[in-house]
């Protein structure tokens, strides 16, 4: 028993060492391109002077420091309001991106943009935060109470009060669809 025991020492000891395993690292692995900040399932309240002006929702959010923009993805919704606080317009879309340094929005795939007076599809546009105006270049499908137009570029206030669509291809009456 005892011979059985002192080899079973001797066999541990020899095993054990005072080498430091180094874990290996991924060379194609770019540091400046890994988030700052991640979350999921997040909500962004976005307010002025104490006014809630957006909330945005997004699955998945990822603030990306080197690049200056917050991406966003996993279905995306952000409501807007109004001075006094109402909910004005709603856009939705699969994913987008912020650029942080204009804070403008970009929002990209199935982009719906809804409010009282009209609803806009279409599959990328943006929302310039300097004059709260939102714009594609795309091809675009509005449906107001009065009538549905499809075109090629437009521009809106971000409540969809007042809109342009500069190449229109297609327009019809409400009351004939």
């Amino acid at each position: 028993m005892r011979i059985l025991l002192l080899a079973f020492s001797l066999l541990i000891l020899t095993s054990c060492s005072d080498q430091k395993v180094k874990p290996s690292i991924n060379p194609s692995l770019n540091v400046e391109e890994l988030p700052a900040q991640e979350s999921w399932n997040a909500t962004v309240f976005f307010s002025d002077s104490g006014k809630t002006t957006a909330i945005l929702k997004a699955g998945h959010l990822q603030v990306l420091n080197e690049s200056r923009e917050t991406l966003l993805d996993q279905n995306i919704k952000i409501d807007f309001y109004d001075e006094e606080e109402r909910k004005t317009t709603t856009l939705t879309a699969i994913r987008g991106r912020v650029d942080d340094a204009t804070r403008d929005l970009y929002a990209m795939d199935s982009v719906v943009v809804v409010s009282d007076s009209a609803t806009i599809e279409t599959e990328e546009l943006k929302w310039r935060n300097s004059d709260k105006k939102i714009v594609s270049d795309k091809f675009v499908t509005i449906i107001s109470p009065k009538e549905k137009i499809q075109g090629y570029g437009f521009e809106s206030d971000q409540h969809l009060q007042n809109y342009v669509i500069y190449n229109i291809t297609y327009v019809t009456r409400r009351d004939t669809l």
